[in-house]
C-alpha cells in the first residue's frame, strides 16, 4: 500500500489544527497497545501451560495408578503413564515456544517504536514550525493593517486640513502622512515576506504529513498482518498440541486394546494358585460313640480316611451305660 487512504483522509480546514494527525498517532498507539495485550496473553498462557505440564508431570511421577495390577493391564497401564509424562513434557514445550513468540511480538513493538519515533520527531518539528512562522505572519499582518489604519487617517487629516491658513501645521501633516505611507510599504513587504516563508513552511509540512501518513500507513499494515500471522500461529500451535496428545493417548487406546480379561485372570491363577482339592466337610461326632470309648486314654484317635461317612445314629437302650436317657428331664420350671 501506498499510504493513499491516511494521507488523503486526515486533512483539516484549520491551519493549525492537528486533529487529523493526532488520530493517526492515537490510532497507532492503540495497535502498539494490542500487540502488548496479546504479549502479555502468551506469557500468562505459557506460564499456565508450564504449570500445567509440571502438575501433571508430578502427578504421572508420583501418584499410583493401578500399581498392583497384571500382564496385559499392567502393560497398558505402564504405557499410559508414560504417555502423560509424555504429555506434560509436551505442555512444558509449548510453553517455551509460547515464551518465544511473545519475544517475538515484544521485538516487532519496539522496532516499530523506533521506526516511528523518527516520524514523529520530524513531524513535531514541523508542527512547531508552523505554528511559530504563522505566528509572526498574523503578526505581521496586525502590524501591517495599523500601519495602513494610520495611512488613512494621516490621508483624512490632510484632507481636513486642506485651506488650513497655517502652513507649518499642514506641512506637519504632509510628513506624518509621507511617515505612514513608508511605514505601510516597509509592514507589507514584511507582511509578504512572512506570508512567503509561511507557504514555504506549509508546503514543508504538507510534504512531511504526506510522508508520515504514507509511514505509518505501511507500519499499520505490516502491524495488523504481523498480528494476524502471530495468532493464526498461536492457534496451530494449540492445534497441534491437541493433535500430539490425542497421539500420545491412541498409544494407550492400542495397548487397552490388546489387553485380554481370560488372560489377566489366567496370569493370576497360574501365579498364585495353592492347589486342586478343596478342604473336606467337618463331620459330626458324636461324644458318646464307641469310637471315643475305644480310644486309648490321653489320646485321641482321629478318622482313618479324609472323608467320614454320615455319623452314627444312637440307639435308645436303657441299659446301655455309655448312654444318658433324658426323657423326663425338663428344663421348664414348674
Amino acid at each position: 500500500m501506498t499510504g493513499s487512504l491516511f494521507k488523503a483522509n486526515f486533512w483539516n480546514a484549520d491551519f493549525l489544527s492537528t486533529v487529523g494527525y493526532d488520530s493517526i498517532i492515537q490510532h497507532l498507539n492503540n495497535g502498539r497497545k494490542n500487540c502488548k495485550e496479546f504479549e502479555d496473553f502468551l506469557k500468562e498462557r505459557a506460564a499456565i501451560e508450564e504449570k500445567y505440564g509440571k502438575d501433571l508431570l508430578n502427578l504421572s511421577r508420583k501418584k499410583p495408578c493401578g500399581q498392583s495390577e497384571i500382564n496385559t493391564l499392567k502393560r497398558a497401564l505402564e504405557v499410559f503413564k508414560q504417555q502423560v509424562d509424555n504429555v506434560a513434557q509436551c505442555h512444558i514445550q509449548l510453553a517455551q515456544t509460547l515464551r518465544e513468540e511473545a519475544r517475538r511480538m515484544e521485538e516487532f513493538r519496539e522496532k516499530q517504536k523506533l521506526q516511528r519515533k523518527k516520524t514523529e520527531t520530524i513531524m513535531d518539528a514541523a508542527h512547531k514550525q508552523k505554528n511559530s512562522q504563522y505566528k509572526k505572519t498574523m503578526d505581521a499582518k496586525k502590524t501591517y493593517e495599523q500601519k495602513c489604519r494610520d495611512k488613512d487617517e494621516a490621508e483624512q487629516a490632510v484632507q481636513r486640513n486642506a485651506n488650513m491658513a497655517n502652513p507649518k501645521q499642514q506641512e506637519k501633516l504632509f510628513v506624518k502622512l509621507a511617515t505612514s505611507k513608508t511605514a505601510v510599504e516597509d509592514s507589507d513587504k514584511a507582511y509578504m515576506l512572512h506570508i512567503n516563508i509561511l507557504e514555504k513552511v506549509r508546503e514543508d509540512w504538507q510534504s512531511e504529513h504526506i510522508k508520515a501518513c504514507e509511514v505509518f500507513e505501511a507500519q499499520e499494515c505490516e502491524r495488523i498482518n504481523f498480528f494476524r500471522n502471530a495468532l493464526w500461529l498461536h492457534l496451530n500451535q494449540l492445534s497441534q498440541q491437541c493433535v500430539t496428545s490425542d497421539e500420545m493417548y491412541e498409544q494407550v487406546r492400542k495397548s487397552l486394546e490388546l489387553c485380554s480379561i481370560e488372560k489377566d485372570i489366567q496370569y493370576f491363577v497360574n501365579q498364585r494358585k495353592t492347589g486342586y482339592t478343596p478342604p473336606a466337610p467337618i463331620m459330626y461326632e458324636n461324644f458318646y460313640s464307641s469310637q471315643r470309648n475305644a480310644a486309648p486314654q490321653g489320646k485321641t484317635t482321629g478318622p482313618n480316611v479324609a472323608r467320614r461317612g454320615p455319623p452314627p445314629v444312637p440307639k435308645r437302650l436303657p441299659d446301655d451305660p455309655d448312654y444318658s436317657l433324658v426323657e423326663d428331664y425338663t428344663l421348664l420350671y414348674q
